[in-house]
């Protein structure tokens, strides 16, 4: 089976295409093609409210090449969902409705929590010692979602609008981090040691940077090392110097910032960084849900 996942962040777009396989009772996912555009949406949407023209050309054209790409794969299931920028921007049902028309792709606004469970659908705390206390930390452009998972079930779930665009903006106030700070201090706690499973393209940058084996926990000193190295360099010389593209050397130092105090507050020591995103949780929930009603 060939399953399609689109999701239109605050920062980019992904199209992942997947065949799914069941051999036994294994179920096998095999990545077939992912396509990362950076549209960049919440960059029009925090400071005007709206995706201005070019933008919005940019999320149609983008979405006809999504359309012709599903088609030359036979893809026979897919979902698209949009998530911060988009929930935020006042004509993003008029761009929905436009990319329906021109690229046939219906695309879905979900919520932040929606977001957060899509994230979690990637089962990952299910493979990890239980003598433990996971917590989801997702870091997009627009929103930061948080799951709490603990005894193989969730605790909390919850989503902040504090996002690498929006702090590069300089749109996340003292009052939002409190916010954040005291629902952390107050809802994320166990008597186990808790710890991060961290998710987005910019935690992923420096998990292969800081040459942390596969499937083991990256200390958060490492967090923090880079933080302090990249919050002294402008964009140009953090793309020098760590070979990363400009859309990624932005929004990298807000990630990193972000991460940090989530780990400092939950007080977490350590975060594991599997190559999960909103896009695989959907492959997941899509496979789930068309298994379930055969």
């Amino acid at each position: 089976m060939i399953i399609a996942a689109i999701d239109i962040g605050s920062n980019a777009a992904r199209l992942l295409i997947n065949e799914v396989k069941k051999t036994n009772d294994k179920t096998e996912f095999t990545k077939l093609n992912l396509l990362r555009i950076p549209l960049r949406l919440g960059f029009d949407v925090f400071s005007n409210g709206e995706i201005g023209a070019e933008r919005k050309q940019m999320v149609i054209n983008t979405m006809k090449i999504f359309s012709q790409l599903m088609t030359m794969y036979k893809v026979e299931h897919y979902r698209a969902c949009a998530t911060s920028a988009m929930r935020d921007a006042k004509n993003g049902q008029e761009i929905i409705d436009i990319v329906k028309e021109q690229a046939d792709i219906n695309i879905e606004i979900i919520t932040g929590d929606e977001e957060a469970t899509l994230i979690y659908e990637n089962h990952v705390a299910e493979g990890l010692d239980k003598d433990f206390a996971y917590l989801y930390v997702d870091v997009g452009g627009g929103s930061t979602e948080l799951t709490f998972y603990e005894n193989s079930e969730m605790q909390y779930e919850h989503s902040f609008n504090i996002g690498t665009i929006r702090l590069l903006n300089g749109l996340v106030t003292p009052t939002i981090w409190d916010e954040m700070k005291d629902e952390i201090k107050d809802k994320i706690k166990s008597k186990k040691t808790i710890v991060a499973i961290g998710s987005g393209g910019n935690i992923n940058k420096i998990f292969s940077m800081s040459k942390t084996k596969d499937g083991k926990p990256m200390p958060v000193s490492v967090i923090k090392k880079y933080l302090k190295e990249m919050e002294r360099l402008s964009v140009e010389e953090r793309m020098q110097e760590y070979h990363i593209r400009e859309d990624r050397a932005d929004v990298i130092v807000p990630a990193l910032t972000i991460f940090n105090n989530v780990m400092t507050w939950a007080d977490i020591k350590h975060i594991y960084v599997p190559k999960i995103s909103v896009a695989d949780g959907l492959i997941h929930s899509i496979y789930t849900q068309v298994t379930d009603h055969h």
